[in-house]
């Protein structure tokens, strides 16, 4: 299970490959802001840049971290894992992950 202090006000829906296959939305905070209760399975996909979380258990995508030495300021939770009125009221941004230029198409 995945603590948050505060709700997103936007996530990102992106449709590269891994994210288009996992059905994800990301919602991005400092890890220092978020608080995992419990364990996670790791898969490192792409680039290497980062490890994809999930339940052991359910199989669940709960959230990306960075790998070392790479931008430890940032993370993405899976906000489809969040209460749907949660979730309901923040903006969704729609990222081109499957071109090269990497872009919000909005």
């Amino acid at each position: 299970m995945l603590e948050v202090a505060c709700a997103p006000s936007e996530v990102t829906s992106c449709n590269c490959s891994i994210c288009r296959r996992l059905g994800t939305l990301w919602a991005y905070y400092a890890p220092a802001d978020v608080r995992l209760v419990g364990i996670t399975a790791t898969y490192c996909w792409g680039d290497r840049s980062i490890d994809f979380h999930h339940c052991p258990s359910c199989g669940c995508t709960t959230h990306w971290s960075p790998r070392d030495g790479r931008a430890p300021e940032r993370m993405g939770i899976n906000a489809r894992l969040l209460a749907p009125d949660v979730l309901a009221a923040a903006r969704v941004r729609r990222l081109d992950g499957a071109s090269d230029d990497w872009k919000y198409l909005d």
